[in-house]
C-alpha cells in the first residue's frame, strides 16, 4: 500500500456507492518482549498514533472485493475479488491476502458471512516492524464483526486475525500484534500473557516523566515470511522439545543455566537464552513502569537489543547503527523492535534531547552510506473500534 503520487481514492471512487462505515485499528510498537509471544510468553506493547482504516459495505452475494486507497489506478496489484466460499490459503498473494484472510479465517471457523466491498487506507509504515499487517487485519475484522453481527470478543477477533496471518498468508507470527491493536488503551502498555491471553494495563506516562519514545525507522524493509523468521520459531520449538517443556516460556530464569547445559547445539542455546532473559526483561520493565521509574527502563531496553543482536541474531547494520548513535547522543536506552533484519528501533529519550538524538542518528546513517532514516515520536494511543471512535 505504498502511497502513490495522486490523492488517495475514496470508497465511492472505487465502488460507486458509500460505505456502511469505516473502522480503524492502530499499529503498535513493542516496548519489550521480542519473539516471546510465539514462545507462549509475555510481551509489553503499546499502540501508535498511526492507524489503518477499512471502509466496508455489505453485498447481497458472497463476493469480497478489496482495494487500496493508496493505488490511484485499477491494476490487479491494487484490487482483488474472490468469493468467500472460494477462499483458500495460497489463492491470494500480496497485501490483499491479509484482508481476505480475515474473511477466510472467520468463515472457516463457522461464522455466517456474506460478501463485502472493502477499501483500506493506512498510515502505518509498512515493513518498519510496527505491525502494519495486524492493523489491516484488525480493521477489517472489526468491520466484519459489526456488519455481520458476529458474537465475538476482541480476544476472539485477535485470534481470528492471527490465524489469517499464520495460515492464509503464511507468516508464523504470534498473537501480540493483533491483541495490541485491539486492546491497548491511552497512556498504558499492555502486559499480555500470550498463552492464556490474560492481560492488564500498565501505566506508561511518558509526558509526566519528561520522557519521549522515539521510533527510528531504518527504512530497510523485511518480509516476515522469509526463511529467517520461520527458522527462529522452528529453533525455539526444537529447543522446547529437547528440554521437555511445552514452550520456552516454561523455562524459568533461575533454571536457564541448567537448561543450556542440556543443549549440545550452541545456536539453540543462544535462542533459548534470548527468549528466557527477554521474558524476565518484560517483568522488569512492567515493575519499573508501575513504580514510576521510567528512566530506569532505558538500560533494560539496551540489554534487550544486545540479546537480539547476539543471541537471537536478528539485527542488521542499520539497526545497530541507529541504536549505537542514539545511545551516544544521550538516549537512556534503545533497541530494535519487530521481526528484525530491518525495520525500526526505539529509543527512550529525555524530552529535551530528541533533536540531538535525531541528528546523531541521521549523521551516523549518512556516514555509513545508508539511506536517511525516518524518525518520529511515538505516543501511546487508543485502540479504536467501529467508525473510528475510541472504545
Amino acid at each position: 500500500m505504498t502511497a502513490g503520487s495522486t490523492a488517495p481514492r475514496t470508497f465511492a471512487d472505487v465502488y460507486g456507492r458509500p460505505p456502511d462505515g469505516t473502522w480503524r485499528a492502530p499499529g503498535r510498537v513493542n516496548l519489550i518482549g521480542e519473539f516471546t509471544d510465539y514462545n507462549e510468553g509475555f510481551v509489553l506493547p503499546t499502540t501508535l498514533p498511526f492507524a489503518t482504516r477499512a471502509s466496508v459495505a455489505r453485498r447481497d452475494d458472497d463476493l469480497v472485493r478489496v482495494a487500496s486507497a493508496q493505488y490511484p489506478d485499477g491494476t490487479s496489484a491494487a484490487t482483488e475479488a474472490v468469493r468467500v466460499s472460494a477462499l483458500r490459503p495460497g489463492t491470494v498473494t500480496g497485501w490483499p491476502a491479509y484482508a481476505l484472510g480475515v474473511f477466510w479465517s472467520l468463515h472457516t471457523a463457522g461464522c455466517a458471512l456474506g460478501g463485502a466491498d472493502v477499501l483500506v487506507d493506512s498510515e502505518v509504515p509498512i515493513g518498519a516492524g510496527l505491525s502494519s499487517s495486524a492493523a489491516l487485519e484488525c480493521s477489517v475484522g472489526l468491520a466484519v464483526r459489526e456488519l455481520f453481527g458476529l458474537d465475538l470478543s476482541l480476544e476472539q477477533l485477535a485470534l481470528a486475525a492471527q490465524r489469517a496471518e499464520n495460515e492464509f498468508v503464511g507468516v508464523p507470527c504470534g498473537i501480540m500484534d493483533q491483541m495490541a491493536s485491539l486492546l491497548c488503551v491511552p497512556g498504558h502498555a499492555l502486559l499480555l500473557d500470550a498463552r492464556s491471553l490474560d492481560h492488564r494495563q500498565v501505566p506508561f506516562d511518558l509526558e509526566r516523566s519528561g520522557l519521549v519514545l522515539m521510533v527510528l525507522d531504518t527504512r530497510v524493509r523485511h518480509a516476515l515470511g522469509d526463511s529467517a523468521y520461520g527458522d527462529r520459531r522452528s529453533a525455539c520449538e526444537r529447543a522446547a522439545a529437547l528440554l521437555g517443556v511445552r514452550a520456552l516460556r516454561d523455562v524459568r530464569p533461575e533454571d536457564l543455566g541448567a537448561a543450556l547445559t542440556r543443549l549440545d547445539d550452541p545456536v539453540l542455546a543462544r535462542r533459548v537464552r534470548h527468549v528466557v532473559t527477554e521474558g524476565a526483561r518484560v517483568f522488569e520493565v512492567a515493575r519499573l513502569l508501575e513504580a514510576s521509574r521510567l528512566e530506569e527502563v532505558g538500560p533494560v531496553l539496551t540489554d534487550g537489543h544486545r540479546s537480539l543482536r547476539d543471541d537471537y541474531e536478528v539485527s542488521c547494520a542499520e539497526l545497530d547503527t541507529a541504536v549505537d548513535a542514539a545511545l551516544r547522543a544521550g538516549a537512556l536506552g534503545a533497541r530494535m523492535v519487530g521481526g528484525g533484519f530491518g525495520g525500526s528501533a526505539i529509543a527512550l529519550v529525555r524530552s529535551g534531547a530528541t533533536g540531538a538524538v535525531g541528528e546523531a542518528v541521521r549523521a551516523a546513517f549518512a556516514a555509513a552510506g545508508f539511506s536517511a532514516p525516518r524518525i518520529f515520536v511515538a505516543a501511546p494511543a487508543a485502540a479504536v473500534a467501529a467508525n473510528g471512535h475510541p472504545r
